[in-house]
């Protein structure tokens, strides 16, 4: 069986793991910018990122700017070793960076690669990315999954998340928003579809299931 991904990130904070690769970002990923938390220049670099990211107004559509920011707030925590330090770096003159913004932001960058890269492509709002990163462990996967499959809003993600928070499990969360566990959309070569069908009819069972008992067997090379 295939390992889990993780529900935390295990790159390297401030890596343009994502940011890098140029089949989620295009030509922009030869611009990708990292940051070394224990490296002076690269951490002072990190704060005037995070300076010119609290101030400026930068919209969801520029989603890859807003991942930059989050990892530029990731390393200046790790580099300085605290929120609170983390902000008090950052801050410039009348230009004062909330703990709050540095802890949200770094948080985001947090979130494990297989959600990052729905942001960086631009199907995951970062402002709901957000609230899916307030979530602990594999809660994020399910509320990161739902938000795409089920075309959640921002505040339903927003609402989610509180819920999980105060201790109801994922699962049940969605389920009382009325978001439906594990469906998903999923187009097939012609010749694949009329394969499972076949074997479905003939096992008499949900289609579903055997992609499930496919997934389940499935190795990488």
């Amino acid at each position: 069986m295939t390992r889990e991904p993780p529900a935390d990130r295990e790159a390297a904070v401030g890596d343009p793991v994502v940011r890098g690769d140029p089949a989620v970002t295009g030509e922009r990923a030869d611009a990708a910018v990292g940051f070394d938390p224990e490296d002076e220049a690269s951490l002072a670099e990190a704060a005037a990122t995070v300076t010119r990211f609290s101030t400026d107004e930068v919209g969801d559509e520029d989603n890859v700017v807003m991942l930059r920011g989050a990892a530029a707030c990731a390393a200046l925590v790790r580099g300085t070793g605290s929120y609170k330090s983390a902000a008090k770096r950052a801050s410039d003159g009348d230009d004062e960076v909330p703990v709050s913004f540095i802890r949200k932001w770094a948080r985001v960058h947090d979130l494990p690669q297989a959600i990052r890269r729905h942001v960086a492509r631009g199907e995951l709002a970062p402002t709901a990315a957000k609230h899916i990163a307030r979530t602990p462990g594999e809660a994020r996967f399910a509320l990161a999954w739902a938000a795409l499959d089920a075309d959640l809003t921002v505040r339903e993600i927003r609402t989610l998340a509180s819920r999980v928070n105060d201790g109801t499990a994922a699962e049940t969360a969605l389920r009382e928003l009325g978001v439906p566990l594990g469906r998903i959309e999923v187009d097939l070569p012609f010749e694949a579809y009329r394969r499972l069908r076949v074997r479905a009819s003939l096992e008499n069972r949900d289609p579903g299931d055997v992609l499930a008992e496919a997934l389940d067997a499935y190795r990488p090379e």
